[in-house]
């Protein structure tokens, strides 16, 4: 058996040197996969993201614990650029783009650790062949576009760094459900056509599910159950808690389910 492209083991997350958020968390992502991370708000998904990217330190956070191995090396003291040139971009929660700059311009910026232009130019075109409306509003300044062709670009910009491991959060956020459909359909594209693992953290679980090659859900900092797409649909709790869904196949309301209970004690 092969070693996973990126696993965390047992790291603990602490800000302010106070507040505990990770709890002992182990996740492994394969090379080549798409895993996600479900959970409620403030389950420590996108806190997850930051540890691996290198990104805490600006929020005053810190691994405290365990250990982040890439590509069989150690990685979480070091700092997010250089995590950046070893393969690995993150498109945070919220897009942040560079709105006052141009489509071009944000692209190009996502290639800066390209010292080939010749390359450069080529991811270019890739990335116009996943969104063409990007190609379409090239020279358009970015923070006049739509949320949905923000994300188009949030997610361009990461490609221009040819990266081995993308962190997407929250790309679902603010989008229509028939735009949702389109970003997670070309996220599945890239996946497939360009190799690149992805790392997903999304609160819609339904769609995060259905392009997912594995799933960890997460609860107060800790992963509380784990498996493919279809166990995890299987089980009667996900689909009542996390799916909507009673165990006729009925949707569920918000009202019924928030005050969730679990049947039986999972185990991670």
């Amino acid at each position: 058996m092969t070693d996973p492209l990126l696993s965390l083991n047992n790291i603990e997350v602490i800000y302010n040197r106070v507040i505990l958020v990770l709890k002992g968390l182990s996740i492994k992502v394969e090379e080549g996969k798409i895993v996600a991370l479900l959970g409620a708000n403030g389950a420590g998904k996108s806190t997850t993201l930051k540890a691996i990217s290198g990104l805490l330190k600006p929020e005053n956070g810190a691994v405290t614990d365990g250990s982040i191995v890439y590509k069989g090396q150690n990685i979480h003291n070091s700092d997010a650029a250089a995590i950046v040139r070893k393969g690995i971009f993150q498109v945070m929660e919220g897009r942040r783009i560079f709105e006052h700059l141009t489509v071009e311009e944000n692209l190009r910026a996502g290639a800066y650790i390209q010292r080939n232009p010749m390359e450069a130019r080529r991811r270019m075109q890739i990335v116009y062949e996943y969104f063409p409306r990007l190609n379409e509003r090239k020279r358009q300044v970015a923070g006049f576009m739509s949320g949905g062709e923000q994300q188009m670009l949030a997610i361009g910009r990461a490609l221009m760094a040819d990266p081995e491991l993308i962190l997407l959060d929250e790309p679902s956020l603010g989008l229509a459900p028939l735009l949702v459909q389109e970003i997670f359909r070309i996220i599945k594209r890239i996946n497939q056509e360009q190799g690149v693992t992805i790392l997903l953290v999304e609160q819609n679980a339904n769609i995060a599910l259905s392009v997912a090659d594995y799933a960890y859900i997460m609860e107060n900092g800790r992963v509380v159950l784990d498996g493919t797409p279809q166990d995890l649909t299987a089980n009667a709790d996900v689909r009542e808690f996390y799916l909507g869904l009673t165990d006729v196949g009925h949707r569920k309301s918000y009202r019924e389910v928030k005050h969730y209970k679990r049947r039986k004690r999972w185990l991670s």
